[in-house]
C-alpha cells in the first residue's frame, strides 16, 4: 500500500516534468530486466558498481539492444572491501558518475515492466540513489523471476520455503550462465530463465 501510494504521489509530482511519460501506462511489447552489482548485500549501505539491462521481445533476448554501465569508484571502497567481495579491477575503473548512469538507465528502460531476479533488492539501491536525484522511484510495473520460479515449484513442492539458488535454478532448466558475476551476464540469464519458465518446462517441478 505505501508503494502504490508513493507512486501515485511521484506522479502527480511529474506530471509537468521532464520525465512525465514514465508513468504512462505502457502498451508495446518489450520487457527489460535488470542487474547491479554492488559493494555488498545490505540494500541500505551498499553501493552500486555496475548496472545492466537487456531488453526482452516475444521469446527473444535482444543482447544487441543491452545497456551494461561502470561506475565510477566509490570513495568508501577501500581495497580490504575490494578483495571480499571479489571485484575486478576493471569493475572500478573509467566508470561513470551515478547521475549520468542513471539517466541513462532510465533512458533506456522508458516505461517498459521490469524483470530481474531478487528484483527487490536491485530496485531497493537503484531507488535509493534515483529518488535524491529525481524525485521518484522507478515506476515500472515488476516481476520478480525467483518468485515467479518458486510459485512455480510449490505447486508440486508446496513445503518449499525458497527457490533455489540463483545457479542451480539455471542448472535445472538447462539455461547457460552468461558472465556470471557481471551484471550484464546476470541479466542475460535471468531473461533466459524467464522465457524458459514460460514455456512451462517440467524441470520446474525439482528443486535438489
Amino acid at each position: 500500500m505505501i508503494k502504490v501510494l508513493r507512486r501515485a504521489a511521484d506522479r502527480r509530482r511529474n506530471a509537468n516534468g521532464d520525465y512525465a511519460w514514465l508513468f504512462h501506462p505502457y502498451t508495446g511489447d518489450e520487457m527489460v530486466v535488470i542487474d547491479t552489482e554492488t559493494t555488498g548485500l545490505d540494500s541500505r549501505s551498499a553501493e552500486l558498481v555496475s548496472i545492466a539491462a537487456v531488453k526482452v521481445r516475444g521469446d527473444r533476448v535482444l543482447t544487441s539492444e543491452s545497456l551494461d554501465l561502470r561506475l565510477a569508484r566509490p570513495a568508501s571502497l577501500s581495497g580490504e572491501s575490494i578483495r571480499i567481495h571479489g571485484l575486478r579491477g576493471i569493475d572500478l575503473e573509467g566508470g561513470l558518475p551515478v547521475q549520468d548512469a542513471l539517466e541513462r538507465l532510465i533512458d533506456f528502460v522508458g516505461n517498459r515492466p521490469l524483470l530481474g531476479w531478487h528484483l527487490g533488492y536491485d530496485l531497493a539501491i537503484l531507488n535509493r540513489e534515483l529518488r535524491p536525484r529525481f524525485g521518484f522511484d522507478l515506476p515500472n510495473a515488476t516481476i520478480d523471476v525467483a518468485q515467479s520460479y518458486l510459485r512455480r515449484l510449490r505447486r508440486r513442492h508446496p513445503e518449499v520455503e525458497s527457490a533455489p539458488r540463483f545457479e542451480k535454478v539455471a542448472e535445472l532448466l538447462d539455461v547457460p550462465l552468461m558472465g556470471r558475476h557481471t551484471a550484464l551476464g546476470n541479466a542475460v540469464t535471468t531473461a533466459l530463465i524467464f522465457l524458459r519458465l514460460e514455456h512451462q518446462v517440467s524441470s520446474v517441478g525439482r528443486y535438489s
